[in-house]
């Protein structure tokens, strides 16, 4: 006989638990916001009304103020040029609501002056939105959920394919085989391929492009106002990093130019920041290469003569910078196949005498970097 589970016990269940849980959760989540803001009693209540007035969710005067419409409280992958939300909550943490209040009602600036135009906000509305903003200073932007479909399809493939195997040879239910092997085939490819493109791509992360600490344009820098790479990365022609610019290089402009174009005056302030306080930026490295891998900047740029736009795309067009190509040792050997090398008027291949010979006799007219060892496991695996 069938005993089916009483629908009516488990509404009783569903709302004792909802009665005795929903004391717990409240008072719980209360303590913890209110332990965020620290000296500022804020409760959960007034936590959220601070949130909603920051997304824009409640009218003013009539009118709504989204501030997260131009500050990003979620990571994002394009560059917007508004300073984060958490950047300008870590700014005004220890300052008063006051303070927030100036510059949101009255901001310097022009563009600030133009967004912010007819903003009407009460003290009590400027405290719950700096309430909001020094929780954000704590919990941080918000991730944007991760896309699970390959995974899934994986977990499925795998246990079809188990399922299959067990049926197979053991339990023996299903009597037409033709669906074993249609399940095992096919699941078997999709996992092989899965686990094997996975491999492939460990240690590759082709358009990887991280928030740096200061958002700074190539666009800008190298395009617009035309900066040669060498004013930056200095170090390129005759060192295995092409390294940072040290904060006096970036100075030299920023002792007049206190005003960008399109990020205002937040993101240069950040860089005379660091200089006064003699605190270097912390600048996120782009390119990583293996530690079993050796390359110098100094062979390609300086000895090799090569353009940076080659290897690391047109920067002079992106603002945020990010990894033009894979940087896969079959992607560099090829380059070394096909990569003629300049031994007119260049003192490092003239040590390679009998090819320079073959060069200057006319006997040979291009020699690629293969011909002098560019594909040997040597020359960047020791």
């Amino acid at each position: 006989m069938h005993n089916s589970f009483p629908v009516e016990r488990l509404r009783y269940i569903f709302l004792f638990l909802a009665v005795f849980i929903n004391p717990i959760h409240s008072s719980y989540f209360q303590v913890k916001d209110s332990s965020i803001i620290g000296k500022r009693d804020f409760d959960t209540e007034a936590l959220i009304r601070g949130e909603r007035l920051f997304y824009g969710l409640v009218y003013t005067d009539n009118k709504s103020i989204n501030c997260a419409h131009c500050h990003n409280t979620r990571f994002s992958d394009t560059l917007n040029w508004n300073p984060d939300a958490i950047e300008i909550s870590k700014k005004y943490l220890d300052k008063s609501a006051a303070d927030l209040g100036r510059i949101l009602l009255n901001p310097a600036g022009k563009k600030m002056t133009q967004v912010h135009k007819g903003f009407q906000l009460t003290n009590e509305e400027i405290a719950l939105i700096k309430a909001y903003m020094d929780k954000l200073t704590v919990t941080g932007l918000k991730q944007h959920k991760p896309v699970i479909t390959n995974l899934f399809l994986f977990i499925i493939a795998s246990v079809l394919f188990l399922f299959s195997i067990i049926d197979l040879l053991i339990i023996k239910r299903l009597k037409k085989r033709w669906i074993h092997l249609f399940i095992l085939t096919s699941a078997g490819i999709f996992v092989t391929y899965s686990l094997v493109i996975g491999a492939i791509s460990i240690g590759h992360s082709p358009g990887y492009a991280p928030d740096q600490p200061v958002k700074f344009s190539h666009a800008v820098h190298a395009g617009q106002n035309g900066t040669d790479c060498l004013y930056c990365h200095s170090y390129a022609p005759y060192s295995k990093s092409a390294g940072f610019p040290a904060e006096n290089v970036c100075m030299n402009c920023h002792l007049l130019v206190r005003n960008g174009t399109r990020s205002g005056a937040f993101e240069i302030a950040k860089v005379i920041r660091d200089f006064e306080e003699l605190k270097p930026i912390e600048w996120i490295k782009v390119y990583n290469l293996p530690d079993h891998v050796f390359f110098s900047h100094a062979q390609h740029a300086g000895a090799g003569g090569l353009n940076c736009h080659e290897c690391h795309g047109t920067v002079e067009k992106t603002d945020r910078i990010k990894i033009a190509n894979e940087l896969t040792m079959g992607w560099c050997i090829n380059c070394h196949r096909t990569r003629n090398v300049n031994f007119r008027n260049n003192k490092f291949y003239t040590e390679y005498r009998e090819l320079s010979e073959k060069i200057g006799k006319g006997e040979a007219d291009s020699v690629t970097v293969e011909k002098i060892g560019g594909t040997e496991c040597m020359k960047c695996h020791y």
